[in-house]
């Protein structure tokens, strides 16, 4: 039995990574730093300066930003965020916008010069807006994670301002305390009804937009896709739920997810496959908590190492967690929830994060099939061994090699990746 210590540092850790959010988290991070921005300034910018991370920019310039009228880019989200962003709302700070306000936000992109530029830093999430509106002049800055403001100022004085560290664990909550034995222990323990309203959450809203994404025509219709052409049985199921859900989001999909780790992928990826096998396996409702908290706590386990962004695909990490909720649900042990990860990490870690756009479902029906593989060889009493690549002498282990391989490994990839994308 965890101690209350452990098990209230948990629930802490869930209660601040399984946060609403509505659209991409990094268009939405721009809005909230641009609404912010307004309210300090006390006026709309006339003009505004964007100075963004490499990462900012990849997952800003492809993807839709919802409540726009199908904008896409940085400076859509800086205008939405100005124009109509409520900024006490955070992640959810453009969820409101009515379809009236779509000509508002494209006059003001037309009429306001919004400057950008990716300046070098250290930090992988990092915005600074400056705005200037007459003889005012204000700066907000974000930096690590979506909704960390660490620096505030007008016309010289500063309002705000937090040490600037590159940890993308700044301001949150200690993940050290993490390890998956005892991930499966507090799954395993936990009074659930201190956990039931973030979970319903998940479920509910992740749910109704993985629907959408069957139901609608959004991306490259990758669940149904996958549906259509493989059938309906469960493991197809699985990856077509989680598929059609980022579909629909990396298209401008209004409705809110429940993101995990600062992701909306994420969170889908590690929810959907998870609620579908409960309910082909007949699961109770206590048991789909209890296996939800197994993905959820081993996802964030894992990209705790690999940063909030990165040139490695957060899906993966989030497919692995998936797998091993369906581990759960099939009645594993702690040593074959271990195992399940190692083997669905060895099969696809390596996997490159281009920026968010419809190709992410497809990465995480991919990411879904090297989970549920990782526990079938299990089952088939298969694995990969220390030594066997980057995989370690047991799951913490390998979960480090991990987290060096993304952040580590793979920075000159990133920067390739970014002179890709803007034809550099």
């Amino acid at each position: 039995m965890l101690n209350a210590k452990i098990t209230d540092a948990y629930i802490a850790i869930l209660k601040e990574e399984l946060q609403l959010a509505t659209g991409c988290t990094e268009p939405i991070a721009i809005a909230y730093c641009a609404s912010r921005l307004r309210d300090i300034l006390g006026a709309m910018p006339e003009r505004v300066d964007a100075e963004v991370s490499g990462n900012i920019l990849k997952n800003v310039k492809s993807v839709v930003v919802p409540n726009t009228g199908g904008l896409k880019g940085i400076k859509a989200a800086v205008a939405v965020g100005i124009v109509a962003g409520e900024t006490d709302r955070i992640l959810q700070v453009i969820s409101s916008v009515p379809a009236e306000k779509h000509a508002d936000i494209k006059a003001y992109l037309d009429t306001v010069s919004i400057d950008i530029s990716c300046p070098d830093t250290p930090r992988m999430l990092d915005i600074r807006l400056t705005g200037y509106a007459g003889a005012d002049k204000a700066v907000v800055h974000i930096a690590n994670n979506h909704s960390n403001i660490i620096y505030e100022e007008k016309n010289g004085d500063i309002l705000l301002q937090k040490p600037l560290v590159e940890s993308a664990e700044d301001n949150l909550q200690d993940k050290s305390v993490l390890n998956i034995e005892d991930i499966v222990e507090f799954a395993n323990t936990v009074d659930v009804s201190r956990v039931a309203e973030t979970l319903d959450r998940q479920i509910n809203c992740n749910s109704a937009i993985a629907e959408e994404g069957l139901r609608g025509n959004w991306g490259a219709n990758i669940g149904s896709v996958l549906l259509k052409e493989y059938g309906s049985d469960i493991k197809t199921e699985a990856k077509a739920y989680a598929a059609a859900g980022s579909d629909a989001r990396m298209s401008g999909c209004e409705m809110p997810v429940t993101i995990v780790s600062g992701s909306g992928n994420q969170g889908i990826t590690a929810s959907m496959p998870v609620v579908r096998y409960a309910k082909h396996l007949g699961a109770t409702q206590e048991q789909l908590y209890r296996a939800l908290l197994i993905s959820d706590l081993i996802t964030i386990h894992q990209k705790t190492g690999i940063g909030r962004l990165s040139a490695y695909c957060g899906a993966i990490s989030a497919g692995c967690g998936a797998g091993a909720g369906i581990a759960y649900l099939h009645g594993a042990d702690a040593k074959v929830i271990a195992q399940t990860v190692v083997n669905a990490v060895a099969i696809l870690s390596g996997t490159i994060c281009d920026g968010a756009k419809p190709s992410c479902a497809a990465k995480i029906a991919s990411a879904v099939e090297a989970g549920i593989l990782g526990y079938k060889m299990c089952m088939n009493d298969q694995r990969f061994n220390g030594g066997d690549g980057i995989v370690g002498e047991g799951v913490e282990e390998t979960i480090v090699n991990v987290g060096r391989l993304a952040s580590e490994g793979m920075r000159q990839t990133d920067k390739t990746i970014l002179k890709i994308m803007t034809g550099k």
